[in-house]
C-alpha cells in the first residue's frame, strides 16, 4: 500500500483470533486481517508505520458489533481500494454477495463478466487487502468446498456460518 498520508492501526480480540484493522486519517478503511500469518495484513502494513489509534473512524466499533452479531455493521463502512482494476472489479462484485450467501469463482467472474478469468478471480480474491468487509469469504469452490482464506479455513468456516450459511454440506478442500 503506498500512501503519503498518516496510517492508523487497531486491533482488538474477535471469537476467532485478533483482528487489525489500517485507516486513514479520514476514516476510511484500508485493510483488515487477522494478526496470526496473515501475509495480506502484513503486505498492506509494507514499510508503514501506523500510529496506535483507538476505534479510528468508529470502524473498530462497527467490526466489534459485526463479530457480535449486528451483521449489517459494517455494510456502509468507507473503504479505499488500491490494486488494479481488474482487481478492484473483483473486490466491488464480493461487495454485491449478500451476507448469508456464496458465491463460486465461476460465478463470481460471470457476475463481473469476465467468465473466462475463473482463475485470475480467485488470485484478486486472494489479495483483497480488506476481508471481512470486502467479503471473500463468502466465495466457494464451484462444488461447494471452502477453499483458501487468508485467515484460515478455520476462520472462513466460523465467518460463514456466523452469517447463517449452512454448512452442512460444505467440506473443506
Amino acid at each position: 500500500m503506498k500512501t503519503h498520508e498518516r496510517l492508523l492501526i487497531d486491533e482488538f480480540e474477535t471469537p476467532i483470533g485478533k483482528l487489525a484493522l489500517l485507516a486513514d486519517e479520514a476514516g476510511r478503511l484500508r485493510a483488515v486481517g487477522f494478526f496470526e500469518g496473515h501475509a495480506r495484513m502484513e503486505s498492506a502494513l509494507g514499510s508503514t508505520d501506523p500510529t496506535r489509534a483507538k476505534d479510528p473512524g468508529g470502524l473498530t466499533s462497527a467490526l466489534r458489533a459485526y463479530f457480535d452479531g449486528e451483521l449489517t455493521a459494517i455494510d456502509d463502512l468507507p473503504i479505499v481500494m488500491g490494486g488494479t482494476e481488474f482487481q478492484r472489479s473483483v473486490w466491488r462484485g464480493l461487495l454485491k454477495i449478500p451476507c448469508g450467501q456464496t458465491r463460486s469463482y465461476g460465478e463470481l467472474a460471470r457476475q463481473i463478466e469476465r467468465p473466462k478469468a475463473v482463475r485470475a478471480v480467485g488470485l484478486a480474491n486472494g489479495s483483497n487487502p480488506i476481508g471481512i468487509v470486502v467479503p471473500c469469504h463468502r466465495v466457494i469452490g464451484a462444488n461447494g468446498t471452502l477453499t483458501g482464506y487468508g485467515g484460515g479455513l478455520e476462520r472462513k468456516r466460523w465467518l460463514l456460518a456466523h452469517e447463517g450459511v449452512a454448512l452442512a454440506t460444505a467440506r473443506s478442500a
